[in-house]
Parts: C-alpha cells; structure tokens; sequence
C-alpha cells in the first residue's frame, strides 16, 4: 500500500470540498482551486478527512495513488496558507522592482530591462531590490513563475551572479589559470 497515498487528509475549518465524477474543487479563505483527478482514483470524504483510494495494484494506478493525495493536500494547504518562493539577485547593478502587485520590472545586466507579469492569483512582493517573493494558492503555479523568472538570468558558476532561489548553494568553479 502506497504509504503517502493511504494516510487521510485532514480538512480545516473553513474549507469546502466538493468531488464529482473525476473532478475536486476546495474552497477555502484564500480562493478557490479545482483539478480532475487523474486515472481511476476515487477520493471520499467523511467528516473533516479525506481519503483516496485506488482500484488495483498496478504500477500505473499505485503512482497516481500518492500523486493524487499529494495534490489534493497541498491543494487544501494552498486555500488556508498559500504557497510562496523566495528569489535572491545577485549581481552589481542587478535589481527588482514591484511594478504593482501583478508586474515587475528585472534589470539583469541586459542592455534592456525584462518585465514580468504574473498570472491570476498570483502576487509579487519586492521587500529590497535583491530579493523578490512570489506568493499564491496554487503550488504548482507558484513554483512555475519562480522558475521562469529564474531562467531569465540563472546564477552562474564563476562570480555566483544572476536570480537564485533563496538559500540555493551555487556550486562555483576556479577561474583561468593565469601564465606564469
């Protein structure tokens, strides 16, 4: 028995979750998130827990059995914490600026700057100009924007310049040897 999928959610306070035919929503104080669920998982509540339960032992089907729970838990976590992703910038001359709650302006060392906006439900903080905080209800969606606003200038490994996600360790490499 798959071990994340078998344990029961519970459901807090203040959230409503409706299953209907191969479809979750859960509402809660922060929004409102819906998924289909995949495969044959059937998901059943009773009280304040969830459970999800799976038809047979095939591989396939014990894979969607923990994926399934896992998601419906981090969808429940999403509506009554929210998620968030801490970026670092690292680089002279290198800074962020909030342009509203939903945009941003990134100077990278490009000859221009690059804006970014945010999708729905999605909200960008800018605390100092090196640091950025994505935040949002959907995990998924909150790792994705971190990442893409990542790949824009990735740290590289000679001077350790360029947005990195708070506290990753970038591996750094010696320079050219010089003549002697």
């Amino acid at each position: 028995m798959s071990r994340i999928g078998s344990s029961p959610i519970t459901i807090p306070a203040g959230v409503d979750i409706n299953v209907a035919d191969g479809h979750i929503s859960v509402k809660g104080p922060k929004g409102t998130l819906e998924r289909v669920i995949p495969g044959n998982i059937t998901i059943s509540q009773e009280g304040d827990t969830l459970t999800c339960a799976r038809p047979n032992d095939e591989n396939k089907t014990k894979a969607m059995h923990g994926l399934t729970r896992s998601l419906v838990n981090n969808m429940v976590i999403g509506v009554t914490e929210g998620f968030k992703k801490e970026l670092e910038i690292v680089g002279v001359g290198y800074r962020a600026e909030a342009k509203g709650p939903n945009a941003l302006r990134l100077n990278l060392g490009f000859s221009h700057s690059v804006d970014v906006k945010a999708p729905d439900g999605i909200v960008f903080e800018v605390p100092q100009q090196t640091q950025v905080i994505v935040t949002g209800i959907d995990k998924e969606v909150v790792g994705q924007v971190a990442a893409n606003i990542r790949s824009i200038r990735k740290p590289e490994p000679y001077k350790g310049k360029g947005v990195r996600y708070a506290g990753e360790r970038v591996a750094r490499k010696a320079g050219k040897a010089g003549k002697k």
